[in-house]
């Protein structure tokens, strides 16, 4: 089987080329006399010191690699870069550095260059050894374990760049300061070269060039899209700085720079929305040496897109910042609805009964915090958690007090928001009926999967695949074609609701749609979902070769995104790719997928000969079981593609764009991309 990666994001001109951006390059339990015995019974005479083994500096990286950057898949290997721009972040911010400047190589390995201080290069009197060469040999070294160079800082354990040097298989490293070029190479974290020095000029600044070391990394392919998505974050939430990243192979080059900060994040996750008031609320303070930065929005949408920062770290898994900012949300609008209760209109004097809850104030909410902390506490070395304790208390009276304030003075926004949130309660509380239905329906009808569900025998979900089918007869064929041990096969009657229009309790009316919830077996809805209880590690959406097909994949993948993207997250998710043709002449016949593997075979296999039959499927209706299986389901002949999201923001853009309530950034989407469309069933 093949599988090929296809991400759910775009390229976009939001951000402006730029034309030369190149930079170089126990004792009394053993008093019982039975469990004496037992461990007597367990005594291995080749189990003794000479079986321990101490890991020292780098072979310790090197062995245990995810103790430092969570893994080795995707993750981890962009976390490396992740530590090397963090280090040029960390000089902008105590003011040093204003252009970071990432390069992408052809044979794989990645520059940043930033035109900061430049790191040390004089002698680092605890070891006798150049500062340079300890910052990347030696663990726990570093600039940051004091707060006179860096107020702030995002790397606390100095451990960062020598981690990347041990999974490196070269490092190249290049220090302007002092009027003088300082260079130095290393070999999986060891010095390979001595440090020289060269006559320069009043430059300064640091030149990183490493290449992951595929001993390590299965994988070594850096992601375009998952770069540039962190980038624009951090250019973002430094205002004031210009960070390019150019990949000369694909011939991209962006530059990311944004004036307004976080407020200009929230205007650019908002474009494709429809605000429900014009300014971004944003505000900024410290307390007790603590920085909280806000920038908020509403739109007219059902989703949440809510970013939360420590120091440019992005806080993927939360943290006591988030606690407070949701905390203090929350009390916000309730204070206010209390204080304001004629919003309720009649029923004003309802408003003792009103108390909202969290989620009643995410839906719709475009938001961004951004924090500074001297000292933060992460929750490993990926740094996904906040857990400073004081924290929580800081971001929540910050919060409470400025967005309440801003309510008070700005009433033409409080108003709209808060109808927004009361809509948002109503619709919780329905949607905790349909809950309360379906699972009393389901009960009734003895189990929970669908009817229409042609199941596996195997139980094990990691065996397990699921296929989604458009259309009754092509689930006809996929049910008499799979194999039924492991294929399950779900066919789906026309289209689904379209749920970026859509609130939670009409998606859970849809019968369609809870016979593909209870189908896979996870649920939706936060505090429902469970990711463990999934049915299917494989789920494939398999749709016609045609614009409907097209059309119901793409109401299917806006599900996925909203409702289940732990499922895309985990690597669930896939898309069939059937054929496009088939091609016979007497008894040879060969498939293609594309409009270039046809005329590839028409030219090397059949020599353009004028008897060649040529079928075109339109629908998969169209193939008998045993063609569908043998082109489409067939683990040793198909060809899956995975589907990821690199880029989380741009996929909820385009998203937004496609399937949302606005027609012009639809129409401009269509003109942008309408030349790129290949196999237009008109």
């Amino acid at each position: 089987m093949t599988e090929e990666n296809t991400t759910l994001t775009q390229t976009t001109k939001q951000e402006a080329p730029v034309k030369d951006a190149f930079l170089p390059e126990a004792s009394d339990i053993l008093e019982n006399s039975e469990i004496t015995e037992i461990h007597r019974h367990h005594t291995d005479p080749d189990y003794s010191a000479g079986n321990i083994r101490v890991l020292e500096g780098m072979e310790a990286v090197r062995k245990r690699p995810g103790m430092y950057i969570g893994g080795t898949g995707q993750a981890g290997l962009h976390h490396l870069v992740w530590e090397v721009v963090d280090n040029s972040i960390d000089e902008a911010l105590a003011g040093h550095a204003s252009v970071i400047v990432l390069n992408m190589y052809e044979d794989g390995s990645i520059s940043v260059f930033d035109d900061g201080r430049g790191i040390p290069t004089d002698i680092q009197e605890q070891t006798g050894k150049s500062a340079m060469e300890v910052i990347f040999t030696v663990l726990h070294s570093g600039g940051k374990f004091d707060k006179k160079s860096y107020k702030y800082s995002g790397g606390l354990h100095g451990v960062g760049i020598s981690v990347v040097n041990a999974l490196s298989e070269w490092t190249e490293v290049k220090v302007w300061r002092d009027g003088s070029i300082f260079e130095q190479s290393f070999r999986r974290g060891e010095k390979y070269s001595e440090m020289t020095v060269t006559e320069g000029d009043d430059r300064t600044g640091t030149y990183i060039r490493f290449k992951p070391d595929a001993e390590i990394f299965p994988e070594t392919e850096f992601s375009y899209e998952i770069l540039a998505k962190r980038l624009r974050e951090l250019a973002f939430l430094n205002k004031g700085i210009k960070i390019i990243l150019r990949n000369k192979a694909l011939r991209k080059c962006y530059s990311f720079e944004y004036a307004g900060g976080i407020s200009s994040f929230v205007e650019f996750l908002n474009e494709s929305k429809n605000p429900i008031f014009k300014d971004v609320i944003t505000f900024t303070k410290e307390k007790d040496g603590i920085e909280v930065d806000v920038a908020i929005s509403y739109n007219d949408s059902y989703a949440e897109q809510f970013f939360a920062f420590v120091n440019n770290v992005n806080t993927i898994d939360g943290g006591t910042h988030v606690v407070g900012f949701r905390s203090a949300l929350t009390k916000v609008f309730n204070k206010y609805l209390k204080e304001n209760p004629d919003i309720l209109g009649k029923n004003k004097g309802k408003v003792d009964d009103i108390k909202f809850i969290t989620d009643d104030t995410r839906e719709g909410i475009i938001a961004v915090l951004s924090i500074r902390v001297p000292e933060p506490q992460f929750e490993g070395q990926t740094k996904g958690k906040l857990g400073n304790p004081e924290v929580r208390g800081i971001v929540d009276q910050i919060v409470n007090e400025e967005l309440y304030d801003y309510f008070e003075q700005n009433p033409s926004i409080a108003r709209p928001v808060m109808e927004k949130v009361l809509l948002s309660m109503q619709a919780r509380e329905a949607a905790q009926k349909a809950r309360e239905i379906t699972r009393r329906k389901t009960a009734l009808e003895g189990g929970g999967l669908p009817g229409k569900l042609a199941d596996c025998s195997e139980k094990d979900p990691a065996k397990s695949e699921l296929f989604i089918v458009e259309g009754n007869s092509a689930g006809g064929s996929a049910k008499q074609g799979r194999d039924r041990r492991t294929q399950a096969i779900l066919p789906l009657r026309g289209k689904i609701l379209n749920v970026e229009k859509t609130r939670l309790e009409r998606v859970l009316n849809s019968d369609t749609i809870r016979d593909l919830i209870n189908a896979i077996g996870t649920n939706i809805g936060k505090d429902d979902f469970d990711i463990e209880k999934a049915r299917y590690h494989k789920i494939i959406i398999m749709t016609d070769a045609d614009v409907d097909g097209a059309h119901i994949r793409t109401l299917l993948l806006t599900f996925f995104f909203r409702y289940m993207p732990q499922i895309i997250e985990k690597g669930y998710l896939y898309a069939a790719q059937p054929p496009l043709y088939k091609l016979k002449r007497g008894k040879v016949e060969r498939y293609a997928y594309s409009d270039e593997e046809k005329d590839k075979l028409l030219a090397e296999v059949f020599e353009n000969s004028d008897k060649v039959v040529l079928q075109r499927y339109k629908g998969l209706g169209e193939m008998n079981p045993e063609q569908l299986w043998e082109t489409t389901m067939n683990p040793e002949t198909r060809t899956l593609k995975k589907i990821r999201a690199d880029d989380e923001t741009e996929a909820d853009r385009i998203f937004s764009i496609l399937m949302g309530e606005k027609v012009e950034p639809r129409r401009n989407f269509i003109t942008t991309y309408a030349k790129q469309v290949r196999n237009l069933d008109i």
